[in-house]
């Protein structure tokens, strides 16, 4: 199948809210949530992708002519390229019924897997989710990085004794989803944390501690020290709190605040290799994507992420090459015009 061929396919099992857009922008489905759009007036999700398209990239092909490397090693995990699948929860509620949580997150490590990158799993309020997630993860080897919602401390106990039997090679709390409706009013409460709570989570989870949700220099500070060993500078795709930044606009300063210290990810609104390469010029050290993959995998299933990933790492090997960069070391923030 090509990459277009299993859009069409998904537009034919998603639910009523996601369009399977030809770009995958936020326009068409807005404010729905459910479904996959943003909160409030809907512009998070817009905005996120649009910075990225606004940025444009400096060509100099004066240079060596040899081969792009596109790979990239995560906290010892190698992977084909600089790109991980982001955790996605709540599939038929928010998408459609053709996939639970368990057989999504089931088919999405597996294909990551084989495809050479690697998937962030999701969590939710029922257990099997992070159950299923950790048998997908130990099946594959321990490739991907479960991602534990902030729920009491107590949960977060058991949930990261369960995820860290799968011997996943990192684990991600997503701290931002303080703000997702089934986490409030929950009791014991559920919700934001504070620096030394997160310093407990990140000594608990016994591997290197991802913290999602992050988008200011004091946020990453704070992450920092916490303990965690890298963030992911994201606004939950626009889904926690409306009107935020994009995170294409608030990652230069994070990046210059906490770059070498721990690793610094990012998501929000890319969409294709050349995307990745200008997050990585704005100092990310890889991305993940959300939304891109659900459609891959309701219209294609694993071959439907595989295809995602190859064009992902053709576009951004072209655009690395074409820009005078052989590996991804060599990307610079000067290859961004106006840097």
């Amino acid at each position: 199948m090509t990459y277009q061929e299993i859009l069409a396919s998904a537009r034919t099992c998603m639910g009523p809210y996601c369009k399977s857009c030809p770009t995958c922008n936020g326009l068409a489905c807005k404010n729905t949530v459910p479904g996959p759009g943003a909160k409030g007036i809907g512009t998070g999700f817009i905005r996120n992708y649009q910075k990225w398209q606004e940025l444009c990239v400096n060509m100099d092909t004066i240079c060596e002519n040899k081969p792009v490397d596109t790979s990239f090693e995560l906290f010892g995990h190698k992977v084909a390229l600089p790109v991980f699948a982001a955790p996605v929860g709540a599939m038929q509620l928010h998408y459609g019924d053709k996939y639970d949580d368990l057989t999504y997150n089931d088919i999405l490590v597996s294909a990551c897997a084989q495809a050479g990158i690697a998937a962030f799993t999701g969590d939710g309020t029922n257990p099997a989710v992070m159950e299923a997630a950790a048998g997908a993860l130990k099946k594959n080897g321990g490739c991907g990085v479960p991602t534990v919602k902030p729920w009491n401390m107590d949960t977060i106990r058991e949930k990261m004794e369960l995820v860290k039997a799968a011997d996943p090679f990192a684990i991600a709390m997503d701290i931002d989803a303080a703000g997702l409706p089934f986490l409030k009013n929950l009791t014991p409460p559920a919700g934001s944390k504070t620096v030394d709570e997160l310093k407990e989570i990140a000594a608990m989870s016994g591997k290197p501690f991802i913290l999602k949700g992050i988008m200011t220099v004091n946020g990453a500070l704070k992450a920092l020290e916490a303990g965690a060993s890298g963030i992911v500078v994201s606004n939950h795709g626009g889904r926690v709190l409306d009107q935020c930044p994009a995170t294409a606009e608030v990652l230069p300063a994070i990046v210059d605040a906490v770059g070498g210290k721990m690793t610094v990810l990012v998501d929000g609104g890319i969409r294709t290799g050349m995307d990745v390469f200008k997050a990585l010029a704005l100092g990310a050290d890889a991305v993940l994507i959300g939304r891109p993959f659900v459609n891959m995998v309701y219209g294609g299933g694993a071959e439907g992420v595989q295809v995602y990933v190859d064009k992902l790492k053709a576009e951004l090997a072209d655009t690395m090459a074409m820009c005078g960069a052989h590996s991804l070391s060599d990307i610079k923030r000067s290859m961004i015009y106006g840097y």
